[in-house]
């Protein structure tokens, strides 16, 4: 049986999330390629999959590549379309559809049915995160063979809304969680409050595009808190964003200048610690949006503030219900009485955010990656 591991993206974010199912089905004698479009992310997926236990199968690597008029067209489209990840299936077809089932922690991989027509891998679908913004609900994902959810809030959404059936998902875990969770060493070495400021990219949720460079400078001109600046790394990978979903599109606005050299300012727009939860494992308050790095932090309770740009009905709304597990702001000025609120109550939500993360990752002593391994094979075997 030959599985491969897809990693289609501008980033490597995506990368964490399915590689330790890629090394445990190699552990259990599986033939496992892992396909990158980009050198970084041959970098990284060599870098976190393990090594090999004795008798377990090579994993091998393969960089899928395109023609030199896509290289062209990706030259002048890549800051606002994902043209490359589309040429990249186009222009693999053959390779891609060889294999017997393909895991992809993203949707555009269904356009290999929708578009082009391969029907022979199977699948495999294992999203990228846990959260709750719509985008991670799309119709594409009536695609998929099978879908691996982290937990029952994701799966029971998906099931009413007929994004999956019962044969054709299973509940898993958080394969990310296998590189581990605990916390991690401070950054800073003041002794203050770090804060994990991780603004999404989506130009209409984002607090980025109306608050971020203010929120920033708030931070280096104040001596109370750390700051680690660590946005969702598609927000720096183009100057112009788009939403389909929302049908905005926004210029990015730039960092502002005098950060560089701030000894309680930490600025990282993309490098490898942004995707393994470094930061989210050594803050001690997280400041965000909807990014659904969130859960990733509740995992082990801590104190949040959110921030409401766009003044939705949020509400029982399902699409934000990341808004339930912290002080939720909307202005700028309510930010340093919300930090300070924050700290001075650190188990304000602790409960709603266990309770959050309960529903959203199934946590079971088996290894979510071994628990995946489990139902990708039983599921080829039928």
């Amino acid at each position: 049986m030959r599985i491969g591991f897809l990693y289609n993206h501008d980033a490597t974010h995506q990368i964490p999330h399915t590689i330790m199912v890629a090394a445990a089905l190699a552990a259990r004698g599986v033939d496992v390629e892992i396909l990158t479009s980009t050198e970084d992310q041959d970098a990284t997926a060599r870098d976190l999959l393990p090594a090999s236990p004795p008798g377990a199968r090579p994993v091998r690597f393969t960089a899928l590549s395109i023609r030199r008029p896509a290289q062209l067209a990706d030259l002048a489209l890549r800051h606002v379309a994902p043209y490359r990840r589309v040429a990249i299936l186009r222009e693999n077809l053959d390779r891609l559809a060889g294999f017997d089932a393909l895991v992809v922690p993203e949707t555009t991989s269904t356009l290999l049915r929708s578009r082009y027509g391969v029907t022979g891998p199977k699948l495999i679908y294992i999203p990228h995160g846990a959260g709750d913004g719509a985008a991670g609900f799309q119709p594409a994902t009536r695609r998929f063979d099978l879908v691996l959810l982290s937990g029952a809030k994701v799966r029971d959404r998906m099931l009413a809304a007929g994004l999956v059936s019962e044969a054709g998902s299973a509940i898993v875990g958080y394969p990310k969680f296998d590189l581990g969770t605990g916390a991690a060493p401070p950054l800073f070495a003041n002794g203050r409050p770090t804060v994990v400021y991780n603004p999404h990219f989506n130009p209409k949720l984002s607090s980025w595009y109306r608050f971020g460079p203010a929120i920033l400078r708030w931070f280096a001109a104040q001596d109370r808190f750390n700051l680690i600046f660590a946005p969702h790394v598609m927000l720096f990978r183009r100057t112009v964003h788009t939403s389909l979903i929302h049908r905005r599109v926004a210029l990015r606005p730039p960092l502002p200048r005098g950060l560089a050299g701030l000894p309680h300012v930490l600025i990282d727009t993309g490098s490898r610690r942004s995707i393994d939860m470094s930061y989210i494992r050594a803050a001690d308050l997280y400041l965000g949006d909807v990014s659904s790095q969130i859960y990733e932090w509740i995992q082990r309770p801590r104190p949040a503030v959110l921030i409401d740009t766009h003044g939705p009905d949020w509400r029982g709304a399902a699409d934000y219900g990341q808004w339930r597990l912290g002080e939720l702001i909307e202005r700028l000025d309510a930010l340093a009485p919300a930090l300070d609120r924050a700290l001075a109550d650190p188990h304000r939500f602790a409960d709603v955010q266990a309770e959050a993360a309960a529903r959203t990752f199934s946590i079971e002593a088996r290894p979510a990656a071994e628990r995946a391994a489990d139902a990708i094979l039983a599921y080829m075997a039928r």
